[in-house]
């Protein structure tokens, strides 16, 4: 998902600094009913010609209150669904009405609202199949009825100001998908576009924005709104996610209903307010009354809504509780409805994933709207929070390679354990080719799951093997944690042992895989970067590329072991310079809670001569920061 909503009647600060009134987010009620006591617009049907479809055409116009042929107006274009005409606004959506009461409240500009048949053939009645080919393929001529003929009709027969910037188009369903190809297709007639449950006409985000520096300098106001119900939300969906990435400022407006008037005749009147009068960009993503549900949500559930702004709503039903909190990051009250349900909006949350739990009555609970991870040191439920330049992770259309989960037993600790194993795409079917190997540690409190789930390794594998950044490698995700304290010597010797006498025989036995130092990393994330820190470390011999994410030596639990590890580096350091073709150490900038650690570690790398990369990518010690350190990393192993 990545960005934006709308803006209103802006958050007014006063002089003391609050906020005087919120954003309006949805119609009143009464917004498309009759006001007795104001002065009201008129409709006329009018006839022009069209020598795209060689016949005379309809068209509904709405004249603003007080219509005067000694002022011109602006003018917006307004097109109906697939089974639809001239009439379907008027039939369903009441636009007079809802105009003749904005304009009495000065809320919106007087404005002149065309209502053609946007199905533009000689019998362009919605009758018979209405899915017939030349049916549709006629929503498309009616590109060039629009420019060529039904505009200059306008223009020569309405007091209009015939420029681009007080020329409006929107529409609902099928007009929806014409109002985003025709007016992001011709920017230099609209200045304004408004789509309203797109259909499935919509053209792709690619072909409708080509060149997104263009449309952020011709836009005035670009509005996408759907009900969350609506099957077709999809394809605003995809629009939304491909501007916000190209940082094209638009309004993405959710709201609760389907695919119906309810939903489009508030759309109307949300769009109607902002037109023909400056905006401001900066408020656009405070909009949405409802956001979209985190790709994190189990099948089907509505809530957590990830907001425009980066906000989450949150909302679950306990009607016997007494007091329920969210517990992410920080602990949220949650209110209590009607109906039983607790809700709560966060702060703006930061990019990528996060552990939360609900806290009922004092007990942390996962969110069953929600999908559960390990990590905490429990289950717990997980959001995923989209931002631009997250696609690096996203599911694409390229060749994917496999997750397994691989059982083996371990005759270092004569039990039978199991490790994540990704295999790159191709890897079943050239069975001749041997793969290099990248053994990579999850941190304190999660297990093998943690690369496999939460760092999304196979998506990042995939996509810079696709984009050749990558060589294909096999990625090795065991299970870190031991009998004894993985922090403590004893748990890392244990580790180290478990590591070089379990896990790589047992892969270099039954897949295959290049031998060698050269052809082996190792790398690891906080607690899993101190396994790496040990046990790279000491085994050059093994592995030729290590790679230390958010992680340092603790030195006050690990001074001991610090100590000693100093120790081996100073005596060893040109054999490990010699060795490591990469020592890659990372950080989630001074947010990071190993920060510290890490710098005083590095200092002592400095006096010795150890040669080492170092890198930050901000956001703490957190996932989005490790999903980045290998996005980061594994482009320079194996080379």
């Amino acid at each position: 998902m990545k960005k934006t909503t709308y803006f209103l009647i802006i958050f007014m600060l006063s002089a003391a600094g609050g906020y005087a009134q919120q954003l309006e987010k949805e119609a009143p009620v009464g917004f498309d009913q009759v006001q007795g006591a104001i002065a009201h617009g008129k409709l006329d049907t009018v006839e022009y010609h069209s020598k795209t479809v060689g016949t005379a055409r309809k068209a509904v116009v709405y004249t603003p209150p007080n219509f005067s042929k000694n002022k011109k107006y602006p003018v917006l274009y307004l097109l109906h669904g697939i089974g639809g005409d001239e009439t379907e606004w008027l039939r369903g959506g009441q636009p007079q009405v809802i105009m003749d009461n904005l304009i009495a409240k000065k809320m919106a500009e007087p404005m002149i609202i065309v209502m053609p048949n946007g199905r533009a053939m000689k019998d362009d009645r919605a009758t018979g199949n209405i899915m017939a080919k030349d049916k549709v393929e006629a929503f498309a001529t009616f590109e060039d009825d629009l420019l060529d003929d039904l505009i200059p009709f306008v223009e020569d027969t309405y007091p209009v100001l015939a420029d681009r910037e007080h020329r409006a188009i929107a529409g609902l369903s099928m007009g929806g998908g014409q109002t985003l190809n025709f007016g992001l297709g011709n920017l230099g007639e609209f200045a304004w576009v408004g789509s309203f449950s797109a259909a499935p006409n919509t053209k792709s985000p690619e072909e409708l924005v080509p060149d997104p520096e263009a449309t952020k300098e011709q836009l005035r106001l670009l509005w996408i709104s759907c009900g969350d119900q609506d099957g077709l939300l999809g394809f605003s969906q995809r629009t939304h996610d491909y501007l916000s990435n190209h940082d094209v400022p638009h309004i993405f407006y959710i709201e609760e209903g389907g695919h119906d008037f309810k939903v489009w005749k508030n759309g109307l009147y949300m769009f109607s307010k902002l037109l023909f009068k400056p905006v401001d960009q900066s408020k656009f993503d405070q909009y949405s009354p409802l956001g979209m549900p985190a790709e994190t949500n189990v099948r089907g559930a509505k809530y957590p809504q990830i907001m425009p702004d980066g906000r989450a709503k949150f909302k679950v039903k306990a009607p016997k509780a007494d007091n329920v909190q969210l517990d992410l990051e920080k602990k949220y009250p949650m209110a209590k409805n009607k109906e039983g349900e607790w809700e709560v909006t966060t702060d703006p949350l930061g990019e990528g994933f996060h552990y939360y739990s609900l806290l009922i009555d004092g007990v942390a609970v996962a969110d069953p709207a929600s999908e559960t991870f390990y990590g905490m040191g429990r289950m717990a439920s997980g959001i995923e929070v989209p931002f631009k330049g997250d696609d690096y992770y996203a599911v694409k259309d390229v060749p994917h390679g496999e997750v397994r989960r691989v059982r083996y037993y371990s005759s270092v600790l004569r039990s039978l354990r199991s490790f994540f194993l990704y295999t790159p795409p191709g890897y079943d079917q050239d069975t001749d080719r041997e793969y290099p190997v990248l053994y990579i540690l999850h941190g304190g409190g999660e297990d093998e799951r943690g690369w496999a789930q939460q760092g999304k390794t196979d998506l990042i594998l995939d996509n810079l093997i696709a984009e050749g950044k990558s060589s294909p490698m096999l990625v090795v995700m065991p299970d870190g944690n031991m009998p004894v304290a993985a922090f403590e010597e004893r748990g890392l010797q244990l580790f180290e042992n478990e590591l070089k006498n379990a896990i790589i025989p047992h892969m270099e036995k039954h897949y295959r895989v290049l031998e060698g130092a050269e052809n082996r990393a190792l790398a690891g994330l906080s607690m899993g970067g101190i396994q790496t820190l040990y046990v790279g470390i000491n085994n050059t011999d093994l592995f030729s590329c290590l790679g230390v994410f958010s992680s340092g030596w603790i030195s006050q639990r690990q001074s001991t072991i610090a100590e000693g590890q100093y120790g081996f580096m100073k005596e060893n350091t040109e054999k490990i310079n010699n060795d490591l073709s990469l020592l890659w150490i990372s950080m989630g900038g001074e947010e990071d809670i190993a920060h510290d650690n890490c710098e005083k570690m590095l200092g002592e790398f400095d006096k010795m001569g150890i040669e080492y990369r170092y890198s930050e990518y901000p956001g703490g010690h957190t996932w989005p920061v490790w999903r980045h350190d290998l996005y980061a990393f594994a482009p320079l192993l194996f080379q």
